[in-house]
């Protein structure tokens, strides 16, 4: 899993009204003349499927997102084309303030892989005002990377929503205990991730979270007890203790 890094400020321009918009042809051009076979080759060793990819590196898809700026009408056309690179570039040039939740939903139900589900969890989705709503809304969903986007989001939320309460990680805490049964690798990762994610926020949620860790660990399903453990583990750090 990605891990959701921290924003000193988006210093992107917008892409003006005035302005056309790029071809999305000329785009997909653009990433195609990025790709190596060694990075396409090596996406099945992270599990991403290469069926509809180029093997573009994320820093040269994030590098051609800043030369493009801000455009969500550009992010949604580079959207539809279903290729994993141009998804990714979408990601990064979309504005999050045009975002709407009926396109929240509508991408996340194309979701096909993790890599995917995660950067636009974490660097698109988890900085829109409907972020928290989402991932009460798909917590209890069964399709897998619907699921995995509830806790995507509620991991890249610990990091980049400074003004969320203790109370609302408190009460996903409650989500993230009734998921944990789900025995999908792709889900219980997600999981895991926002269990200690939002046991490393502050102190009153790291008490928190390894309380719930303790239930998890001494349960009897093994997904919630690999997640109960773990979580245990790196919460329980000196590393991770020492700072509060």
């Amino acid at each position: 899993m990605t891990k959701p890094t921290k924003s000193s400020g988006d210093r992107r321009g917008s892409a003006r009204d005035s302005e056309p918009l790029p071809d999305v042809q000329e785009v997909l051009t653009s990433l195609k003349e990025l790709a190596t076979e060694a990075a396409l080759a090596g996406m099945a060793r992270y599990a991403i499927p290469s069926d509809k990819a180029f093997g573009v590196a994320m820093r040269d898809v994030q590098a051609l997102a800043k030369r493009l700026g801000r455009s969500h009408e550009l992010a949604e056309r580079l959207w539809v084309t279903g290729w994993y690179e141009a998804r990714l570039l979408a990601t990064y040039v979309d504005d999050p303030a045009s975002v709407t939740p009926e396109q929240m939903d509508r991408w996340c139900d194309d979701f096909d892989n993790w890599a995917v589900c995660d950067t636009v969890c974490f660097a698109l989705f988890d900085r829109t005002p409907h972020a928290w709503s989402k991932v009460e809304q798909w917590a209890p969903r069964e399709e897998e990377y619907t699921k995995r986007a509830a806790f995507a989001l509620l991991w890249g939320l610990t990091v980049h929503d400074k003004r969320a309460s203790d109370e609302q990680f408190q009460r996903a805490l409650r989500w993230v205990e009734e998921a944990a049964t789900d025995e999908r690798h792709f889900v219980k990762k997600a999981v895991n991730m926002a269990l200690r994610a939002t046991g490393k926020r502050n102190q009153a949620l790291h008490r928190a979270a390894l309380e719930v860790a303790g239930r998890l660990a001494a349960s009897r399903n093994p997904a919630s007890r690999w997640i109960g453990k773990d979580a245990q583990r790196e919460l329980s750090s000196p590393a991770v203790a020492g700072r509060f």
